[in-house]
């Protein structure tokens, strides 16, 4: 197919506004940049940048942002018969399943979609796709405990330190009870790791919201709610995950279903 007409399908633009885009350098092809207008792609196998970020040619993949409630199971069937996903999955024709998991009393952003390369790079830690978290915890957080977080903290299975912290809010209630909100980003992968980073600290978490995946951000959109990403959230994801040889990492054969994050 022309490239120009392959733009236009995919949704970046017109397919007039697609061959400026083409004449002015704007396009590259498998890393070189194309401005015959007459250049033809095969969508199943070239990788097409706009302007420095992927696009997504394929339009059977499907890229969903869901705010998981408290009390929802990140799995697409509960052998417990708690609530799960498929709630949120059963209006879509395509067959979406989760990037990594929210346990059940963590609420937040979570990513639903049906391509796994994509969800290989984001689920393993090894990628370093960080994660942001809003942490209702007890007690009053000190600049000097948000420190120890960003240099590490000694766990059972090892330290582990944030890529960043910050105090957001500190409060006391009548009875005396202090508590405190803290932001903390991180690309680790541990099982139920914000939680114990904190607990180590001595700060247990009372709440736990996870507000953001790479440069997806929760935003406004409700608790049970879904969204589609938008073409910016996803560029940005496809270019995150062409950047990735899967093959270099040492964590490439991990079942991502193995670790739970929070």
């Amino acid at each position: 197919m022309r490239l120009q007409k392959v733009l236009a399908a995919a949704g970046v633009a017109s397919r007039r506004v697609s061959e400026q885009y083409i004449t002015e350098g704007r396009v590259r092809v498998n890393g070189v940049v194309v401005k015959e207008l007459g250049r033809r792609i095969d969508p199943e196998t070239d990788h097409v940048e706009v302007n420095g970020t992927a696009v997504q040619l394929d339009t059977t993949k499907r890229y969903v942002v869901l705010n998981k409630p408290v009390g929802v199971v990140s799995t697409m069937s509960d052998e417990r018969g708690r609530p799960d996903l498929t709630q949120y999955t059963k209006d879509y024709e395509e067959r979406l399943f989760n990037v990594g998991r929210l346990d059940a009393e963590t609420s937040g952003l979570l990513i639903l979609t049906n391509d796994g390369d994509l969800a290989h790079v984001l689920a393993h830690p090894s990628f370093g796709v960080t994660k942001t978290y809003i942490a209702k915890v007890r007690g009053k957080v000190t600049a000097q405990t948000i420190q120890k977080l960003i240099h590490g903290v000694e766990l059972d299975d090892g330290v582990i330190a944030a890529d960043k912290a910050r105090l957001l809010d500190t409060r006391s209630t009548s009875n005396g009870d202090d508590t405190s909100i803290v932001e903390i980003t991180l690309h680790s992968g541990k099982n139920r790791v914000v939680r114990r980073m904190l607990a180590a600290v001595g700060h247990p978490v009372q709440d736990l919201v996870r507000r953001q995946f790479g440069p997806v951000n929760l935003g406004t959109l409700r608790a049970g709610h879904t969204r589609d990403l938008t073409k910016v959230e996803l560029g940005e994801l496809l270019t995150i995950s062409r950047q990735t040889h899967l093959n270099d990492s040492p964590d490439a054969d991990r079942d991502p279903d193995r670790d739970t994050v929070e």
